[in-house]
C-alpha cells in the first residue's frame, strides 16, 4: 500500500506530460494578477443574462412612455371637459377671457386656446383637443419637460439596473479553471453517458463534475471533493502500478487486496484541467491470466508432442531396421531348408524309407516357401517405409495397367466362382513405377478375391480428371466395420477369426499398397460396410499433357 506522495499523485493529477517548464509556467500564472479576459470571461450564461436584462429594460421604457402619454391625455381630457363647461354659457366676445380665468385653476396646463371651425390645430405630443360647442375647438397643452425628464430618468434607471445585473453576472468570481454552470451541465451530461467512472478536475484539483459510476467506485458522498482525497481513497484499496506514461496520458493499474483490478487513465483538458477515467478490468485480467496459462499448457503439450513424435519416429525407424535385418537373416536358412527339402523330395541320394516321409518333406518345403514369401513381403514393406527402396518414375497407361491385372487374376477369380469385370478405360497416363503400381493394384484385387464369397463380383474402374486419376476396386465381399477399417492403417492387422483363413499371410498387402500409392504422390482410401462389400479408391497425380502425347506416339 502506497501513499499519495509515493504514487506521484498531487492536486494536479499524476503528472500527465508534466516537465519542469510546465511547472514553472503554472507557477508564473498563479503569481501573476488575473487579467480581465481570463478572470471575467464572457460566457454564454452572461450573454443570455445581458440580453434578457436589455430586453426587459427596453420593454419597461416603452411601457413607461406609453403609460405617461396616456396619463397626460387622460388628465387633459378631464381638465378640458371642466373648462368647456365653464365657458359654455359665455358670450363669444368674452369666451377667451372666461377660458383664461378657468385655466388658471389648473397649474399643469401651460397653454389653452379656442380655435374656430375653420382654424387648423398643429398636432403635438402633449396636446389634447376637445369640442367647445359654439366656441369651436378647445386646445390644451401641458409642459413637456417634466414628462420627458421623468420618462428619461425612469428609463435610465431601468437600463442602469440591467447593466448592473449583467456586470454582476459577468464579473462574478469563480475558482481558477472552474467552468461556468452551462459548461458543467454539458460535462455532467457527457459524463453520465460514459459507461465507466469519469471525473473532471480543475488545475488546482477541484472537482468539476463526475458521474455516478465514479462516485460508486470511490464511495464518494459529499459534493466538495478534491483530487487529492480521491487519490487517497484509491491507493488505500491496494497497490498502484504504472503501466505507461506520455505527454497525452498516464495509465495506472490499481490491484486491490480483494483481487479486483482497476484501470486509471488520466488525460489533459484545456486550461490545465484534466480528466480521470476509472474502469474495472478484473474479469479481463482473469481472462488474460487464464489465456496465458492455456498458452503455456499448449506450449508444454506441443513440446511433449514433439518429443513423443521424435520417439515414435525413432521407434518406427528401429522397427523397420529390425524387420529388414531379421528378414534378411532368416531368408538364408530358409533357402537351405527349402533346398534340402527339394533334394529329399527327389530322393537324390537314395530312398527315404517310409512313404510318410515324402509327405513330411512336401510340408517342410511348402511351409518354408510360405515363410520365405512372408519375410520377403516384410522386407519389401520395411524398405518402402524406410525410403531405401526407390521407385522409378516412368509414364504408365492406366488402362494397360488395369488390363494386365485382370489378365493375371482372371483365372483365380473364376476358380473362386467370382465375376471379374473391367469397366471402360479412361485413357489417362500417370507417372510411376510400372511394377510397383501393378503390385499395388494386385494386392487390393488379391484381398478382394480372398474375402469375396462365391457368386460375388469384383469390378475395376478408372476415372480421369484434370489434376489426377482415381482407380477403384469394388467387391461384394464380407466387408468391414469401422473398427476393422481403423486397424487397417497398421501393418500385420488381420482382425477377428473371419479373416484367419488358410493362406492369408501376415496382412501386409494393404500396407504395401498404401506405401506405394504415397511414394507415387497419391493416396489410398477404403470404404466398406459389413455384408455389403468394400471399395478401395487410389488417387494418383496425372502426367503433363506433353508427356502423355509422347507416350501415345
Amino acid at each position: 500500500m502506497r501513499s499519495a506522495e509515493q504514487s506521484g499523485a498531487g492536486a494536479e493529477g499524476f503528472g500527465i506530460g508534466q516537465v519542469q517548464s510546465d511547472n514553472d509556467r503554472r507557477a508564473g500564472r498563479a503569481a501573476a494578477p488575473f487579467s480581465l479576459a481570463t478572470r471575467f470571461k464572457l460566457s454564454p450564461i452572461t450573454a443570455a443574462v445581458a440580453l434578457t436584462s436589455l430586453v426587459a429594460a427596453s420593454l419597461f421604457f416603452v411601457y413607461d412612455c406609453a403609460r405617461t402619454l396616456d396619463d397626460v391625455q387622460r388628465e387633459l381630457k378631464i381638465i378640458g371637459a371642466a373648462v368647456v363647461a365653464d365657458i359654455a354659457e359665455a358670450a363669444p366676445d368674452t369666451a377667451q377671457l372666461a377660458l383664461e380665468t378657468s385655466v388658471q385653476r389648473y397649474a399643469t396646463v401651460t397653454k389653452a386656446s379656442l380655435v374656430g371651425e375653420a382654424g387648423a390645430i398643429t398636432p403635438a405630443l402633449f396636446r389634447e383637443t376637445l369640442p367647445a360647442g359654439t366656441h369651436g375647438t378647445l386646445a390644451l397643452e401641458v409642459a413637456q419637460t417634466p414628462a420627458l425628464t421623468g420618462m428619461a430618468t425612469r428609463g435610465s434607471i431601468a437600463f442602469a439596473l440591467a447593466g448592473l445585473l449583467t456586470l454582476l453576472v459577468a464579473f462574478r468570481r469563480r475558482p481558477a479553471g472552474m467552468p461556468d454552470l452551462l459548461q458543467r451541465q454539458n460535462y455532467q451530461t457527457l459524463a453520465g453517458a460514459i459507461p465507466m467512472g469519469v471525473a473532471c478536475w480543475t488545475r488546482l484539483g477541484e472537482l468539476i463534475v463526475c458521474n455516478d459510476r465514479y462516485r460508486d467506485r470511490l464511495q464518494l458522498t459529499g459534493a466538495q471533493v478534491r483530487y487529492h482525497d480521491a487519490v487517497k481513497r484509491l491507493i488505500a484499496r491496494g497497490n498502484m502500478k504504472l503501466i505507461g506514461e506520455d505527454e497525452h496520458s498516464r495509465v495506472l493499474e490499481l490491484h486491490g487486496e480483494d483481487g479486483s483490478c482497476l484501470l486509471i487513465d488520466e488525460r489533459p483538458l484545456d486550461d490545465g484541467a484534466f480528466m480521470t477515467l476509472v474502469s474495472d478490468i478484473t474479469e479481463r485480467k482473469r481472462t488474460d491470466t487464464l489465456l496465458a496459462a492455456i498458452r503455456e499448457e499448449q506450449r508444454h503439450l506441443a513440446r511433449r508432442y514433439h518429443e513423443e513424435k521424435l520417439r515414435a519416429e525413432a521407434a518406427s525407424h528401429a522397427k523397420t531396421n529390425f524387420l529388414a535385418h531379421l528378414s534378411h537373416d532368416i531368408r538364408t536358412p530358409l533357402n537351405h531348408i527349402i533346398g534340402f527339402a527339394e533334394l529329399m523330395r527327389h530322393q537324390t541320394y537314395g530312398p527315404l524309407g517310409d512313404a510318410r516321409y515324402a509327405d513330411y518333406v512336401n510340408s517342410i518345403k511348402s511351409s518354408g516357401e510360405h515363410l520365405l514369401a512372408s519375410f520377403a513381403t516384410i522386407l519389401d514393406l520395411a524398405e518402402l517405409e524406410g525410403g531405401r527402396k526407390e521407385l522409378r518414375s516412368e509414364p504408365v497407361a492406366v488402362d494397360a495397367l488395369l488390363d494386365s491385372v485382370v489378365q493375371r487374376f482372371r483365372g483365380q477369380a473364376q476358380r473362386a466362382g467370382l465375376t471379374f469385370a473391367l469397366r471402360q478405360g479412361c485413357g489417362a497416363i500417370v507417372s510411376g513405377d510400372r511394377l510397383g503400381l501393378q503390385r499395388m493394384v494386385g494386392n487390393i484385387v488379391e484381398n478382394a478375391i480372398r474375402f469375396t464369397p462365391a457368386r460375388g463380383r469384383i469390378t475395376l474402374a478408372a476415372f480421369a480428371a484434370t489434376d489426377g486419376v482415381v482407380i477403384e476396386i469394388t467387391d461384394t465381399g464380407i466387408g468391414m466395420d469401422e473398427e476393422r477399417l481403423a486397424s487397417l492403417s497398421q501393418p500385420f492387422a488381420l482382425g477377428d477369426a473371419t479373416f484367419t483363413r488358410d493362406g492369408v499371410g501376415p496382412g501386409l498387402g494393404i500396407s504395401i499398397a498404401r506405401a506405394i500409392a504415397e511414394l507415387s504422390g497419391g493416396r489410398l482410401a477404403i470404404d466398406s460396410s459389413p455384408s455389403l462389400g468394400t471399395t478401395v479408391a487410389i488417387s494418383l497425380p496425372a502426367q503433363l499433357a506433353n508427356q502423355m502425347l509422347e507416350v501415345a506416339a
